[in-house]
């Protein structure tokens, strides 16, 4: 599978230069880094590297949900998909946004597919897919709607665009609902790239936490899957070497 180092995690995160990280990935079989800023692509690609994932628009908890950011929203990601296509990049990150009061679950997808539904077609002339990132609202990121699989699934059933998937993070799906392997075959279709990072602490993916990553390099790979898997978690110790033990796990 092809595999991604998260550029807060590996870069920001980590005591080395952004050229040591990257020239320690190339060297142990990485194909792309993501989440750095589009003027940061260029020394990404020096260094043999692909670009995976960009952030598509702002912000996480201010959202499409939201009727009143659609046209901002719309307009950051018709740039963000000009700059992802001329990069070759081939996936850019959006967000649901918080819940509101009175903002019912499936009226607040209505919003989200109203929006995704606009700006699919220029996606999809592009080449680019747009991925609504699910995340947990329990620890991290407190109230934000987009927070388990059935409602993820359930938005791009209504957008019905090759372009509308989702963002699948391990870590965050583990910490709201568990049952990975299952989700993850049952609605494979339905996602266009995977993040990782060990539970609790958002940390390696070690034996000190509580996901067993193997099996769900396994299943993931067994899917048919043929994204990216971008390892998106703080190292406890030396990064490079955090990111080899990343790498052999999901080398399947």
């Amino acid at each position: 599978m092809k595999q991604s180092l998260v550029w807060w995690s590996f870069v920001g995160g980590s005591d080395y230069e952004p050229q040591e990280i990257m020239k320690a990935a190339k060297e142990i079989g990485y194909d792309a880094m993501e989440m750095m800023q589009p003027d940061e692509i260029p020394m990404v690609k020096d260094h043999g590297l692909e670009v995976s994932l960009l952030i598509g628009h702002q912000s996480l908890s201010d959202g499409m949900n939201d009727p009143k950011n659609h046209d901002r929203i719309a307009d950051e990601l018709a740039e963000s998909i000009e700059i992802a296509a001329e990069n070759d990049v081939p996936v850019l990150c959006c967000f649901s946004g918080n819940r509101r009061f009175g903002l019912s679950e499936m009226k607040g997808a209505e919003y989200c597919a109203e929006l995704l539904s606009r700006v699919a077609p220029q996606a999809e002339k592009a080449g680019v897919t747009l991925c609504m990132e699910l995340l947990n609202s329990k620890v991290d990121h407190a109230g934000y709607q987009c927070d388990n699989t059935a409602w993820g699934v359930h938005l791009c059933r209504m957008v019905n665009s090759p372009a509308v998937k989702l963002l699948y993070d391990v870590y965050h799906m583990q910490i709201m609902e568990g049952d990975l392997i299952r989700n993850i075959t049952d609605h494979i279709e339905y996602i266009g790239h995977f993040h990782t990072g060990g539970n609790p602490g958002r940390h390696d993916l070690d034996e000190q936490q509580e996901i067993f990553y193997p099996a769900v390099a396994r299943a993931i790979a067994e899917a048919g899957y043929d994204g990216y898997i971008a390892h998106e978690y703080t190292p406890k110790g030396d990064a490079i070497e955090s990111a080899r033990h990343a790498f052999e796990i999901f080398d399947v």
